[in-house]
């Protein structure tokens, strides 16, 4: 797949495909996604590390998700985690009242998380494989 050949009309999701926190977290999102506004991608997967490159994030320094609207623009680190509570069904909503506090403090609170992610949570030996029925959510 190319730049070109993305879904203008999806959210992209880029997330760490070995990281266990993030694997929940892309489960829990596919499950409150009512309104099927995602689409996910590996930030390990080749047409992560593209996106990656044409939104000017070098991929050797990211280690964070990172919100990507095709055309629109972008978003990592907790912008990027309060865009994709917002636009989830429900209570999830409630999380962008977090946008009042500083994007500095907030982002130290999810650097620590993910700077810690693996220890606390675990690492894969490989990245996820999507069932047959989520294989349409994620990008390849």
């Amino acid at each position: 797949m190319e730049i070109q050949d993305l879904p203008q009309d999806k959210k992209i999701i880029l997330f760490d495909g070995v990281c266990n926190l993030c694997d929940s977290s892309v489960q829990y999102v596919i499950k409150h996604d009512k309104k099927d506004v995602f689409r996910f991608v590996s930030l390990q997967s080749e047409i992560g590390q593209k996106i990656l490159k044409h939104i000017g994030i070098n991929p050797i320094h990211t280690d964070s998700i990172v919100l990507y609207e095709p055309g629109i623009s972008y978003y990592y680190k907790s912008t990027a985690a309060l865009h994709i509570a917002k636009g989830l069904s429900g209570i999830f909503t409630l999380a962008t009242v977090f946008t009042i506090l500083p994007t500095g403090i907030r982002d130290f609170i999810y650097d620590y998380v993910a700077r810690n992610r693996y220890k606390w949570y675990g690492k894969k030996e490989s990245c996820m494989i999507p069932t047959p029925e989520l294989k349409a959510k994620f990008l390849e």
